[in-house]
């Protein structure tokens, strides 16, 4: 049962990657991971004639944690002060971005509510920024309408996935629509190191070290753990290698990784998409996607404005205060030679806030929605 799940799991992946290679030829920095996400999802939501009995309704969990550790382990390694500058000098604005996000979203929350027959629990969880995998499980401790929560969900992220990137992209390139292949100033470079013996030692102290911050941060519950905990245990042990030796030590770490991290996402995101998830949910389906348009367009608005205000670049900006998820924002930003360490720091930051503010709340307003029922009946 173990090797056929394998087998097919495989198989749609291996599918769904055509897709990313295709608009990878585009010139699409993050082509390859949303090529893969748009194939998977047609694949998902279809189930073509001749491909039925060859997937499952989703990849298995171990295959998107894959993609992730790879991606916290090429974070890990720009991990430098610089994100702790930035924070040092417009720590204020920075957290009043957060909570516009999460003030707009709730807002969504309330149009969802009132223009469908979604209930509000159910709505504000919807449309709150706290990702695809996590706010269905917060709906269903809380006894929200998970399916509901997931479908909005699941828009917002495919429509963050599939036009974010674009916008950065269009920046970038200066409105030519064609990602330069240089960084710009300040942000970080991608360094190809050749294979040798000191690159391939190094690389497994930081996979040691990944693990370590992975099971870190899986006790300390942060979100995404095999992505963020894996980051900062990669970025501890290299700093403190980097710094022992007096040089700034590479693995060896070639590009097809973080091709092969974006396959894995993309696929994982693409293959929750399924037709039972709209099924008599066309309202919740056309309000969802008009409130997650203008959260997007909000928020877009806010991180130029953030840009403008502190000089931090524009594609940075857009990435870290977008409201998608921690390894879809961070893929983007090692593909546009962004600043990834501020991207995750940004939108970990904000997750972790969600994650601690919220669910008491949500839980507050079930009880008296509860309590008012009852009184009523």
């Amino acid at each position: 049962m173990k090797n056929q799940t394998l087998l097919t799991n495989s198989w749609f992946i291996l599918l769904s990657s055509i897709g990313g290679y295709l608009l990878s030829l585009t010139g699409m920095a993050i082509g390859w991971m949303i090529g893969t996400l748009i194939v998977a999802g047609f694949v998902s939501f279809w189930k073509p004639s001749w491909i039925v009995g060859q997937t499952q309704s989703s990849i298995r969990p171990y295959w998107r944690h894959i993609g992730q550790a790879i991606l916290g382990i090429e974070l890990g390694q720009q991990i430098s002060l610089s994100v702790v500058h930035h924070f040092e000098r417009n720590w204020m604005l920075i957290t009043l971005m957060l909570l516009l996000t999460i003030i707009f979203a709730l807002l969504a929350g309330y149009l969802l509510w009132r223009y469908t027959n979604a209930d509000m629990l159910t709505s504000l969880l919807g449309t709150t920024p706290g990702g695809i995998s996590a706010m269905p499980s917060i709906a269903e401790e809380v006894g929200a309408n998970t399916m509901t929560v997931s479908i909005v969900q699941m828009i917002r992220i495919f429509l963050v996935v599939g036009t974010v990137p674009l916008i950065a992209s269009y920046s970038q390139s200066g409105g030519t629509g064609v990602i330069e292949t240089t960084a710009v100033q300040g942000e970080m470079a991608y360094i190809a190191n050749g294979f040798s013996l000191t690159s391939f030692l190094w690389t497994a102290l930081l996979v040691i070290g990944s693990f370590g911050g992975y099971r870190i941060g899986k006790l300390l519950k942060l979100p995404a753990p095999w992505l963020v905990g894996g980051m900062l245990g990669v970025g501890v042990v290299h700093m403190i290698g980097s710094s022992y030796l007096g040089e700034n030590l590479t693995g060896w770490w070639p590009h097809w990784l973080i091709i092969l991290a974006q396959i894995l996402i993309g696929a994982s995101i693409g293959s929750r998409l399924h037709k039972d998830m709209f099924v008599g949910a066309r309202q919740i389906v056309i309000v969802g996607l008009l409130t997650s348009i203008g959260l997007v367009a909000v928020m877009t608005l806010c991180a130029f404005g953030v840009s403008e205000a502190t000089g931090i670049p524009f594609v940075t900006s857009v990435l870290a205060f977008a409201p998608g998820g921690v390894a879809e924002m961070a893929t983007a930003s090692v593909a546009f030679h962004a600043n990834p360490a501020f991207v995750v720091a940004v939108q970990t930051l904000r997750l972790v806030t969600i994650f601690l503010v919220l669910p008491p709340f949500f839980r507050l307003l079930n009880r008296q929605t509860n309590h008012v029922v009852t009184k009523s009946s």
